[in-house]
């Protein structure tokens, strides 16, 4: 099983900056994939940035040039640093890891979701 935990979130104010993180435990082999999901209330989950394990990256173009995804491999965690905090960035911010269990079966967790609220 793998568990994912999501921290960093908060209420900022507009134009502000936050950093969340989200660390993977359990028992896993590997993880190839981490991302960043959110879900504003009344829309659906939407990818914010992803990266793999060669480091490689892509964002939804709504946070590019302002949101930074980044990973540590061995500590199997992943950043994602918000900077130029808009009201449209208010969302719950999930944490996503895909990878192969120590019996080389695919997984797809989710954490539990962190809000992020940017209001003045």
């Amino acid at each position: 099983q793998v568990q994912l935990v999501e921290s960093g979130g908060g209420l900022v104010q507009p134009g502000g900056s936050l950093r969340l993180s989200c660390a993977a435990s359990g028992s896993f082999f590997s993880i190839s994939s981490m991302s960043w999901y959110r879900q504003a209330p009344g829309n659906q989950r939407e990818l914010v940035a992803a990266i793999n394990g060669g480091g490689n990256t892509n964002y939804a173009d709504s946070v590019k040039g302002r949101f930074t995804i980044s990973r540590d491999n061995a500590k199997n965690t992943v950043y994602l640093q918000m900077n130029s905090l808009e009201s449209e960035d208010t969302a719950v911010y999930y944490c996503n890891a895909k990878g192969r269990t120590r019996t080389f079966r695919n997984f797809d967790a989710w954490g539990q979701g962190t809000l992020v609220t940017v209001s003045s």
